[in-house]
């Protein structure tokens, strides 16, 4: 926790953005919930691209971990392999609860991303998964949770892919799925597709597909 005096002068990088820890100060902060997650309330104040200081402003902040999601991907089949799951809180959306999604699963202390997206493609998918290339990193719902995702796309033979998998102990009850790369890209123009951990990888597959073709052309 800091406190007392003025906020120590920020420094901007060369896209006029805040950068560095002195560009903000938390004030303190309180643990409101710690179980399976954890949320947390910031009181914290801020530079502001007009100059200055902000007051300082209450945020809560849901702290879940950080997780890393893989699109397979047949490049000599041209398809895709996603899993379909319920998710709690889809409930309310648009389309249900089921939803279409890349294998992904949450970063464990002493793990990699990598290592997660192979162990998560057999628990899953019961895909092994060759070569990976690494999409990048985003931060899906930053106004509110700290996570960060780590997106891949990996080489797997689809063939043989489908079934219904997961942990029994985890309650999962996930069915694989597996569909042409074109229809996977319509089924996110036309919003069968709605997670973001599948439509960022399918919109980055449109942009690299036939680069990926050509590279891992042989059998996945």
């Amino acid at each position: 926790m800091t406190q007392g005096g003025p906020p120590p002068r920020a420094s901007r990088n060369d896209a006029g953005n805040d950068a560095g820890d002195d560009a903000y100060q938390i004030v303190d902060k309180t643990v409101c919930y710690d179980g399976h997650f954890r949320l947390e309330r910031h009181r914290v104040r801020f530079r502001l691209f007009a100059g200055g200081w902000s007051e300082v402003v209450e945020r809560e902040v849901f702290e879940r971990g950080h997780a890393a999601a893989v699109l397979l991907y047949d490049a000599r089949l041209d398809r895709v392999v996603l899993v379909e799951q319920f998710r709690a809180p889809a409930v309310d959306a648009p389309g249900g609860p089921w939803l279409l999604e890349t294998v992904a699963g949450i970063i464990e202390a002493g793990e990699t991303a990598e290592a997660v997206v192979h162990r998560e493609a057999m628990e899953e998918a019961g895909c092994a998964v060759g070569e990976l290339v690494r999409i990048g990193e985003v931060l899906p719902s930053p106004g509110g949770c700290t996570e960060r995702l780590t997106l891949y796309c990996g080489r797997v033979d689809a063939a043989a892919a489908g079934g219904i998998h997961g942990l029994a102990e985890d309650g999962e009850d996930i069915r694989v799925v597996t569909m042409s790369a074109d229809e996977a890209m319509a089924a996110v123009a036309d919003g069968r597709i709605r997670a973001a951990n599948a439509v960022i990888p399918l919109q980055w597959l449109a942009l690299n597909r036939e680069r990926l073709r050509a590279a891992w052309g042989g059998p996945g």
